[in-house]
């Protein structure tokens, strides 16, 4: 019932919804549309598909180029990890020049292949947090789709009017115009983050950690892939418990030899 706009940042109701006329900040999320060009696409997935993609879950086939983890357990060892693909070593080059990508340091890469014809989607979910760090990182190839955003915190959102002032008087941007806030309980709003064929968007802060993210059958329209690059988390890093641990699977992550996992 919201959709997100990259130009300020801002959730906006949707216009058939009964939100239409509001909105509320949105921060955590940062889109480049147009990352990479078409050529670069084409050569990317074409050395994908040089290599097997594996059945994976809700429809979905995948490629793993990353350490050996068990999540529930809290184990982790480099396994048969030999870094990430070559070809991913131009698109993290790339990164750095993004504002929020600055000090990036990618230590696993996700391939995943989604198809309309295998119903192909993702439940709302929270990617781990003992192990990935704050920003995730996801390129969108050869469709758009639509990420999803939901949030079953107890909280409320404090909506506000997009109503504005012209000239002294109200001009109305929505169907509502009532200038006092407005509290609705966060399970009541879901937010669509919509991505561009080509784009990349960075999930940090907020956008990480309090609201879930899914994709959904319906926004599966064509063949799409999903590259997803993650970092390590404050644990695995300098000054961190399982410092020495981190620095060996950066090592091997980042020296882009790997074959998929």
């Amino acid at each position: 019932n919201f959709t997100y706009c990259p130009a300020t940042g801002l959730a906006k109701g949707n216009e058939h919804s009964e939100f239409a006329g509001w909105a509320f900040p949105f921060p955590g999320v940062f889109l480049m549309e147009e990352f990479i060009s078409k050529d670069e696409e084409s050569e990317i997935v074409a050395l994908m598909d040089q290599d097997d993609w594996k059945p994976s879950q809700s429809g979905r086939k995948k490629q793993d180029y990353g350490p050996k983890v068990n999540f529930k357990k809290q184990r982790l060892k480099a396994g048969s990890f030999t870094g990430l693909p070559s070809f991913s070593k131009k698109i993290v080059a790339q990164m750095k020049a993004c504002s929020v990508l600055g000090s990036f340091l990618p230590v696993e890469q996700c391939n995943l292949d989604y198809m309309p014809e295998r119903g192909s989607a993702i439940d709302p979910h929270f990617d781990d947090w003992w192990l990935w760090g704050e920003r995730l990182v996801s390129l969108n190839l050869l469709s758009k789709t639509v990420l999803s955003m939901s949030c079953d915190s107890e909280d409320s959102i404090q909506l506000f009017s997009t109503c504005s002032k012209e000239n002294g008087e109200l001009r109305e941007e929505g169907s509502n115009c009532i200038l006092s806030p407005r509290l609705v309980p966060s399970k009541e709003v879901a937010v669509a983050i919509r991505l561009p064929r080509r784009s990349l968007v960075v999930l940090y802060g907020d956008a990480r950690y309090k609201w879930k993210h899914a994709i959904y059958r319906k926004h599966i329209e064509h063949r799409r892939i999903c590259v997803t690059f993650r970092e390590l988390s404050a644990e695995f890093s300098a000054g961190g418990r399982h410092e020495e641990q981190g620095k060996e699977l950066l090592e091997i992550a980042l020296s882009f030899q790997g074959r998929p996992v």
